[in-house]
């Protein structure tokens, strides 16, 4: 744990950042920044990380996200806080490119409506910006065209608080897991919490048992999913791969 002289108390990141201690309260309960407590008193202490963790919760805030899409992002296995650092430059860039046009088309309709001008269809739209999620050109080159349009149509029919729990869920089973990791990944133990794992990713799109086969493997292949599944237990990406083996045989019958 840092030294206490070092954290910042709930008030101090209230001050600092102008969120109201309501919000990083908020924050905290759904599992989204969560500091350490201190034992007396149970006053929140932010760390350094917390910080940073904030940070990047405020600037996928500034894109649009919705808390749960934000904690969904940063729980994935192949979350890369540098990579996503780099996405929102370039979003935010993207961003003010569009404000700018958007601007300069505000200033031509202005000018239409004082009869000094007079605007064409084209230039009446533009700077406008409809673009889809642009983390999805990634998750579309991982899983396929079919996997992610089914994941958004489920997602897009959950309520709000129900994108919190499947965000939520998440966290707990990878905790749960981790706690299993050092056993056999074909005992019945193993199994049935690889099968809640694989009940969730179906929450969030249609998994055939091949397709969780494969997923287990790129736990292990892609060195951003292991890093980030590790940091809940070292090891738990490869036990994670072969429960899922083992689990996907038998839904085959295999």
């Amino acid at each position: 744990m840092d030294d206490e002289k070092n954290m910042m108390t709930i008030l101090d990141v209230a001050a600092l950042t102008g969120l109201t201690t309501r919000t990083l309260r908020w924050y905290d309960n759904i599992g989204l920044v969560v500091p350490e407590r201190k034992k007396q008193s149970d006053y929140r202490l932010y760390r350094q990380e917390d910080l940073k963790k904030l940070q990047q919760v405020l600037f996928f805030k500034a894109l649009g996200y919705s808390l749960a899409q934000i904690k969904m992002i940063l729980l994935h296995p192949g979350f890369n806080r540098k990579e996503a650092l780099e996405k929102q430059m370039e979003l935010l860039k993207e961003k003010r490119k569009n404000m700018d046009m958007m601007i300069k088309t505000i200033a031509l309709a202005l000018a239409e409506e004082n009869g000094a001008y007079e605007m064409n269809d084209k230039e009446r739209f533009k700077g406008f910006d409809f673009s889809k999620n642009p983390y999805e050109k990634e998750a579309r080159e991982t899983w396929g065209n079919d996997a992610v349009d089914s994941a958004n149509v489920r997602l897009e029919t959950l309520q709000k608080n129900e994108k919190a729990n499947v965000a939520s869920s998440m966290e707990h089973l990878f905790a749960e897991l981790a706690l299993i990791r050092n056993t056999d990944p074909t005992s019945s133990v193993a199994q049935a919490a690889i099968g809640k794992w694989f009940e969730l990713v179906n929450t969030m799109g249609t998994y055939t048992p091949e397709m969780f086969a494969n997923l287990g493997r790129m736990y292990i292949d892609d060195k951003r999913f292991a890093k980030n599944i590790d940091m809940y237990g070292t090891g738990l990406a490869r036990f994670m791969c072969d429960a899922m083996q083992a689990y996907a045989r038998t839904l085959s019958g295999k």
